[in-house]
């Protein structure tokens, strides 16, 4: 007996409906009464694409709806929360422009297209532009959350490396541990959680973010910040959550504390110098911070680490209030300029600065720092960390200076990132410290071939002479091309180049994610550099249509016709694409000098006899010729 299945389909007012029937056949071909003849209803099926907020780099998932496959709106939600690469899974669904959200399957309409998040605020997508992406963790490069379906295969087993990740005790910032997201303890997110409650010493059963928010599921773990706080089963407790401190310095390891020293101040002795600093926060509305300050202190003859203000009586750097601290470094010489920031944690982060008095215990000596500026993500210029100069009789000794970073990204595939990009830029003055390239003049950065201007405001390093650029790798696709770096100076209106046209990626290159750069003296050699590289790569991508055997055509753009050598050895470009004369032959190859033998006169070759275009026989170093890029 065999089985043969036939499906009809008819169109009604919806355009999907199926009705289908099953009949058994018998081997003569008579359909014989079925035991159990059963009609189905129509079942209802809408072919829906869905795309994640703000990100047009996501290709965008398509999903069949109907009663069988999502009995309930939740269910849908949780099925995308597996595709849509968002850190707390999909919780809302809305229109392409994010006007209006959608809360029932009844209102997804067939074939058409919506947006996911996971909160009520959606950035708007350009579609079209989307649709033509592929997606980025297709490639080798990406961390792929959507190879299987299963939780447990989410993620985890496509992980080249162990990622770091900070866990912090619930309420108790100052207790954290850094576990490394092997294979081994991400096969779930229950192994996960008995792994934290083996290295914490206490029953992990809960994860949260940094700023509260209940982390549920491995996938969020991978797509969070790089750092989750640990927690039983009591709820989040707020508290400063230093994220940066942990994460920074082993994400870039070149910046150095000290700055280049002159004459023969490295050979001074660091004794032990104590510091009074008095800071005074704004009597703005909203101008206290729940965020950790740190200071950075730079002298003649090197710079201090960062050194974070704990308070031990109470909240701190609240509206109007005074704080006073006494901090111990080294000998750094005369005082030049000071970094104040902070680590953008905790409830309300966002903090305005009055002033900043210092005393240099040991020589008396005393600094006075008029701020007033915010030091917020949203406030200003979205800087959450400023340099100021001291002043010498009420003038600052150096200028302060906001220099223009262009970032330019390269032409290859998948070259962009959504990781978070960190910068930092040294000169013979000191540097900028590590800082975020976040607020470019365009609506997404770091995208392919794609160049972004960053504003970065200093007290002014004197001449440039390398940065230290590389980002978290975190987010799927996190891998990212750089091509190069270049940094204009107002005040000096010189303008630095540091070329780079590697991979920052751990599964590309060498696996690094972080590069030193060094800047170019010449810009006419750094132009050839890259003009060289350019073409070595272009010769490599193209190669393969200049190989023996090919058959290739030349088309000319300036006549609009395809070249071609006629019987009598003449050669015109105004040929049809179907004229037999236009075909040539690839029969000699070595590096990139070629010979193109006429495909239809076989005795013929393209050649150059005193600068004119002619036909030749082959073999002639005349009809030998280079291709150029």
């Amino acid at each position: 007996m065999f089985w043969k299945l036939q499906v009809s389909a008819k169109m009604s007012k919806t355009p999907s409906t199926t009705v289908s029937m099953i009949h058994a056949t018998s081997p003569e071909g008579q359909v014989p009464f079925p035991r159990h003849m059963s009609f189905t209803h129509p079942v209802v099926a809408k072919k829906i694409s869905f795309y994640k907020s703000g990100d047009p780099q996501f290709g965008g998932v398509r999903v069949v709806v109907n009663p069988r496959s999502f009995k309930t709106f939740d269910a849908l939600l949780d099925n995308l929360s597996r595709k849509v690469p968002l850190p707390f899974g999909v919780r809302n669904i809305s229109t392409p422009r994010g006007r209006h959200s959608i809360t029932s399957l009844e209102e997804l309409e067939d074939g058409e297209s919506y947006l996911c998040s996971h909160g009520r605020k959606v950035q708007p997508v350009d579609l079209d532009k989307a649709r033509r992406r592929p997606r980025p963790w297709l490639s080798s490069r990406a961390i792929s959350a959507h190879a299987h379906h299963s939780p447990a295969a989410a993620t985890p087993s496509k992980l080249r490396s162990p990622r770091r990740l900070v866990v912090f005790r619930n309420g108790d910032p100052k207790t954290r541990c850094t576990v490394f997201l092997s294979r081994r303890v991400t096969q779930s997110f229950e192994a996960l959680l008995q792994h934290l409650t083996e290295v914490m010493r206490r029953p992990v059963t809960k994860l949260y973010a940094t700023d509260g928010r209940k982390v549920l599921s491995l996938q969020a773990v991978i797509l969070s910040s790089g750092a989750v706080v640990a927690a039983g089963r009591e709820p989040f407790k707020p508290g400063n959550y230093d994220v940066q401190k942990c994460l920074l310095p082993a994400r870039l390891p070149g910046i150095s504390h000290h700055v280049y020293p002159k004459g023969n101040a490295r050979s001074q002795s660091r004794k032990s110098g104590n510091w009074k600093v008095s800071i005074i926060t704004s009597d703005l509305p909203n101008a206290g911070t729940s965020s950790q300050i740190y200071i950075v202190l730079y002298g003649q003859c090197r710079s201090s680490a960062p050194i974070y203000l704990y308070g031990t009586d109470g909240a701190r750097f609240q509206d109007g209030h005074e704080d006073i601290f006494t901090i111990t470094v080294g000998d750094i010489g005369t005082l030049f300029k000071i970094r104040i920031g902070h680590t953008n944690s905790g409830l309300s982060p966002s903090w305005h600065c009055k002033e900043i008095q210092l005393w240099n215990m040991n020589s008396g000596n005393k600094f006075y720092i008029p701020v007033q500026r915010w030091l917020a993500r949203d406030q200003e210029d979205g800087a959450i960390c400023r340099e100021f100069p001291v002043l010498n009789k009420g003038q600052p000794i150096l200028p302060v200076t906001v220099y223009e970073v262009h970032v330019a990204t390269g032409e290859l595939w998948n070259a962009g990132t959504v990781a978070n990009v960190y910068i930092s830029v040294y000169g013979e003055k000191g540097d900028t410290g590590c800082r975020q390239l976040l607020q470019s003049k365009g609506s997404f950065n770091f995208l392919r071939g794609q160049t972004d201007t960053f504003s970065l405001e200093a007290v002014h390093l004197g001449d440039l002479c390398k940065i230290v650029i590389g980002h978290d790798g975190l987010g799927p696709g996190n891998g990212w091309f750089l091509d190069d770096v270049i940094i204009k100076d107002p005040t000096t209106n010189h303008e630095y180049s540091f070329l780079c046209h590697r991979w920052l990626d751990q599964g590309e290159d060498d696996g690094k994610i972080v590069r030193e750069l060094y800047a170019r003296d010449n810009s006419i050699i750094f132009a050839r550099q890259k003009l060289e590289l350019n073409r070595k790569e272009t010769w490599a991508a193209e190669r393969w249509k200049f190989m023996k055997g090919n058959t290739l055509q030349f088309y000319n753009r300036l006549t609009g016709g395809f070249v071609r050598l006629h019987p009598d050895s003449t050669v015109d470009a105004v040929g049809e694409e179907t004229d037999k004369y236009g075909l040539f032959d690839v029969v000699f190859n070595e590096g990139n000098i070629c010979i193109f033998r006429s495909h239809e006169m076989r005795h013929l070759s393209l050649a150059l006899d005193n600068s004119s275009v002619t036909g030749m026989a082959c073999g002639g170093a005349s009809t030998e010729l280079r291709v150029l890029y």
